[in-house]
């Protein structure tokens, strides 16, 4: 069996209150009054990924529709655009999140890419479907920007758990 690099630290559970803080500072940053820009990466849908592939008995189906309502809602969007799309993120991060976690930083990247580029064209197939216009090739230019930001956004949110539990001179963990 293939086991994973000896020099990957061990991580700290995540404290639920920071996973609920992460998810509102996402939902905070999709909720900026910067105009309808078809290339903005969606920061709610990198983090319900990440907590969805990192904490999957945490954050799933459930909590990645519920935040798609409230965007849903926010946008003045047809209602359960997106929550299907979060869903479906929710759905095959956590499907694929132990293979995932096998790969370096690009490597996951580059394996999310699909998945963005499916819950976009998702969203732009609802959004055809109930007779909105097309929004121009720039909207391809999200899914790219979100996976992008993955490593990113895997650094900042694993540095909670980075930290030792009682810091110790003589002990490396």
């Amino acid at each position: 069996m293939i086991m994973p690099r000896s020099n990957d630290q061990l991580l700290l559970p995540a404290r639920p209150l920071f996973i609920a803080l992460t998810l509102l500072t996402a939902f905070a940053l999709n909720l900026l009054p910067l105009g309808r820009q078809p290339a903005m990466p969606d920061w709610l849908a990198v983090v319900v990924v990440f907590w969805s592939v990192h904490q999957p008995r945490r954050v799933g189906l459930g909590w990645a529709f519920g935040f798609g309502l409230l965007m849903d809602v926010h946008q003045g969007a047809l209602l359960g655009q997106h929550a299907l799309a979060y869903a479906l993120l929710s759905f095959v991060a956590i499907a694929v999140h132990r293979r995932l976690l096998w790969f370096g930083l690009a490597g996951q990247a580059a394996q999310i890419l699909p998945l963005f580029l499916a819950a976009h064209g998702l969203q732009l197939l609802v959004r055809i479907v109930a007779g909105d216009a097309f929004p121009g090739w720039t909207f391809l230019l999200a899914p790219l920007l979100e996976a992008a930001l993955w490593p990113l956004a895997t650094v900042l949110l694993l540095a909670p758990q980075r930290r030792a539990p009682d810091p110790d001179e003589n002990r490396p963990l």
